[in-house]
């Protein structure tokens, strides 16, 4: 009995290896037919980055539990500039001092292509360590915009002033 156990299992393993050794193969058949595709090389686009100066205001807003105070509420209006020329507006939920999620939507002009896009916001700071992710809710560009991705990376100078770098593929739809 014990027998035909390990060799049930031995079995399972070959079979197992071999479906794995297909979807590799299936994997690098699809990296190279998608590479050498006339449509994927008209739609992957080269990572661009936009870069500048932005003004923020913050304001608090009313929360939906107006009793726990370790929950926040506050409007975003943003003024970029640079190589994004526009505004936004959005509204933040902060939690504590070491955690916020926000979604802002942009309306404006990204070297020379004008439409709007959403940035999604989600944060936290553990032990004194900030992690920040800013990116574009897939599907959300309108315009010249439709087709954007990517991410943004806000920096806070010793005085105060903020400024964005945004790493982005636009798909070239027109």
């Amino acid at each position: 009995m014990e027998i035909r156990e390990n060799a049930m299992k031995r079995q399972l393993l070959v079979v197992t290896a071999r479906i794995l050794s297909m979807f590799a193969l299936i994997g690098s058949t699809y990296a190279q037919t998608a590479a050498s595709s006339p449509t994927t090389q008209k739609e992957a686009q080269m990572t661009q980055r936009a870069s500048g100066p932005f003004d923020v205001k913050l304001n608090p807003l009313p929360t939906y539990n107006q009793e726990d105070k370790t929950l926040g509420r506050m409007s975003i209006d943003k003024q970029f500039h640079g190589d994004l020329d526009g505004t936004s507006k959005g509204e933040m939920l902060a939690a504590a001092r070491a955690g916020y999620v926000a979604i802002e939507k942009v309306t404006g002009t990204l070297k020379g292509r004008t439409g709007t896009f959403i940035l999604q916001h989600s944060a936290t700071m553990t032990n004194g360590t900030p992690h920040l992710s800013i990116i574009v809710v897939p599907d959300s560009g309108t315009g010249q915009l439709t087709g954007l991705a990517g991410k943004m990376k806000i920096m806070i100078a010793a005085d105060g002033k903020h400024s964005y770098e945004f790493d982005y593929t636009l798909l070239d739809i027109q």
